[in-house]
């Protein structure tokens, strides 16, 4: 069974940062990509950030020059980073990742971290 925990979700000011993690287990043979999802109240989810098959990184837009992603391949875990946030980044981050496993190849979600900017 593949589980991702996410951690390092919470409040934050205006301007401030944030370190979120996600970490792959079980019976994890690879991944073929993995990132983070954003989803805001009334809103649907989104892509924030995430590592492609072929290895390149795909950014939003609004986050771009902000947040930074990084991944730890031996410990299946990534990290997002945000930096400068905003009221508008006010959201529950989700981890995803495709990946192959005991049980087949599919996509595994994470429960999701809050995440709220605001003085």
């Amino acid at each position: 069974q593949v589980q991702l925990v996410e951690s390092g979700g919470g409040l934050v000011q205006p301007g401030g940062s944030l370190r979120l993690s996600c970490a792959a287990s079980g019976s994890i043979f690879s991944i073929a990509s993995m990132g983070w999802y954003r989803q805001a109240p009334g809103k649907q989810r989104e892509l924030v950030a995430r590592f492609t098959n072929g290895g390149s990184i795909n950014y939003a837009d609004s986050v771009k020059g902000r947040f930074t992603i990084s991944r730890d391949n031996a410990k299946n875990t990534v990290y997002l980073q945000m930096n400068s946030l905003k009221p508008e980044d006010t959201a529950v981050y989700y981890c995803n990742a495709f990946l192959r496993g005991v049980v087949g190849t599919g996509g595994y979600w994470g429960q999701g971290t809050q995440v709220t900017v605001s003085s």
